[in-house]
């Protein structure tokens, strides 16, 4: 591992001008994702506008990113890894206490390649979602956040093409392609993940995604970052650096909603805010249960022999499995997991290897939670009875157990019919959409908000909130 060499064509940690076949692969591929960016990246004039962005220029703790102005074509996307650890051991499963593998084991090629390519796949997935948002953003705060977002999306492909064309040869180099070639939400060439399929055209879809779907991001990473395989343990711990501040983004531009909903409803109590150009709370509700149940998804499967694999053969590690366990087989070990048999809502114990994504499923859902105590607290500042609240984790599932079933918001098992007769409530309609697009006009004026949303309390990078962060 080198210091970073900034000035390459591709700038990187990994000594990549010393391994000549592989440097000739990335820079082949490096104008099909500039074309890809032009084609699929933010739509409009904004490739061509200075905008305030970090960029990662290390791998330390400390000073790994630098802040200025920076065109979006001319980002330095590139690759960082940090340094092995020397002795490093895995830390789980059937090869625990074994020295990690530098190179991809031969037995588990096609599982890793699988893994690396769905990883990767998500990373471009979103920054398709959210090409348009650029043209309706609230603030010149909040745009810069969102092609903060996109360039570090962007990064985290090249992360993951990097181990695909540095470990997996030809295969590797194809699955590159491929990862250029889908597009989100195209019928005949989808993304792999249904999640980064659905519509986010709109900023309340945007904070929630970034709120809940970013969030499941942080998770896979962090049991990536225990993988055996070290390239991608030490790959994914850097991105999880990065990945931070996408989940600060939806966070915080959720809270900031709520609160401008919150002193509306104060100024003017008991009339529809909507006549105030602001988002109802319901409304607001509506995109969390749609966005966290879609999340809930992309762990995969509540009983799954697949994660049992990753886990006893040392790929893929709980959360924080070194810190956070003491003991690292998961052997004679039971998990209770809710199944629906003949109709009916019961209990099922499952081996703990095979419950292993509930596991991951349950550290995010407290996580998640978090995020939504920080909301309800803004509301109890502002006086106002909402709360916003997390639908359970069997409602709305299109993976899993519960995927050929109907809940409500509660869990309980319904019929279809029941659940059809709901939807309205439950889920944004055409005309909640068509209202969201009605008020979501461009607010560019420096220091100046759309009506809908606060202010947020401080800027980024200790800059003021009103700070140029575009300079159109």
């Amino acid at each position: 591992m080198s210091e970073v060499n900034r000035y390459e064509k591709i700038p990187n940690n990994v000594n990549l001008s010393h391994d000549r076949r592989l440097q000739r692969a990335l820079e082949h591929w490096l104008p099909k994702y500039q074309s890809w960016w032009q084609d699929m990246g933010p739509c409009g004039d904004w490739q061509d506008k200075d905008i305030y962005l970090r960029t990662a220029v290390s791998v330390d703790a400390d000073g790994w990113a630098d802040f200025r102005y920076v065109k979006m074509p001319d980002y330095r996307w590139g690759i960082f890894v940090p340094p092995a650890t020397p002795g490093r051991t895995i830390g789980f499963g059937d090869v625990a206490d074994q020295p990690v593998w530098d190179k991809v084991p031969g037995e588990h090629r096609n599982i890793l390649r699988r893994i690396i390519v769905t990883q990767g796949d998500t990373e471009p997935a979103s920054v398709e979602q959210q090409r348009m948002l650029g043209n309706t953003a609230p603030s010149l705060y909040d745009l810069r956040n969102l092609f903060q977002v996109n360039v570090e999306e962007g990064r985290h492909l090249w992360a993951m093409v990097y181990l695909l064309q540095s470990y997996f040869g030809k295969d590797g180099r194809e699955e590159a392609e491929e990862l250029l070639q889908r597009r989100s939400g195209n019928p005949d060439k989808p993304r792999i993940l249904d999640a980064f399929n659905q519509p986010c055209s709109d900023w309340l879809s945007f904070f929630a995604f970034t709120m809940f779907t970013d969030r499941d991001g942080k998770y896979q990473l962090a049991s990536l970052a225990e993988s055996g395989f070290d390239p991608l343990a030490r790959t994914c711990k850097f991105m999880l650096t990065e990945e931070a501040h996408h989940m600060f983004v939806g966070v915080t531009g959720i809270e900031r909603i709520l609160q401008r909903t919150a002193q509306i409803t104060k100024e003017d109590p008991g009339e529809d805010v909507r006549k105030h150009g602001c988002i109802d709370f319901e409304t607001v509700q509506k995109a969390v249960n749609f966005w966290y149940s879609y999340s809930l998804d992309l762990f995969g499967g509540e009983i799954s022999s697949n994660a049992a694999q990753y886990f006893s053969t040392g790929i893929k590690g709980r959360y924080r499995e070194k810190d956070q366990y003491t003991e690292h087989a998961a052997l004679d070990q039971f998990k209770s997991v809710p199944v629906v048999e003949n109709g009916i809502l019961t209990s099922r114990e499952v081996a703990l290897r095979n419950a292993m994504n509930e596991v991951l499923r349950d550290e995010y859902v407290v996580d998640c939670q978090k995020g939504v105590d920080r909301w309800n607290k803004t509301l109890e500042k502002e006086g106002v009875d909402f709360r916003v609240t997390l639908p359970s984790r069997r409602f709305h599932r299109h993976q899993g157990e519960y995927s050929n079933n109907f809940f409500n918001r509660e869990g309980d098992l319904i019929d279809e019919a029941s659940f059809r007769a709901k939807e309205k409530d439950w889920f944004l309609q055409s005309e909640d959409f068509s209202y969201l697009d009605s008020i979501m006009q461009p607010c560019y004026e420096r220091g100046k908000m759309a009506n809908w949303i606060a202010a947020p309390r401080k800027g980024i990078n200790r800059q003021e909130p009103d700070f140029e962060y575009v300079k159109l």
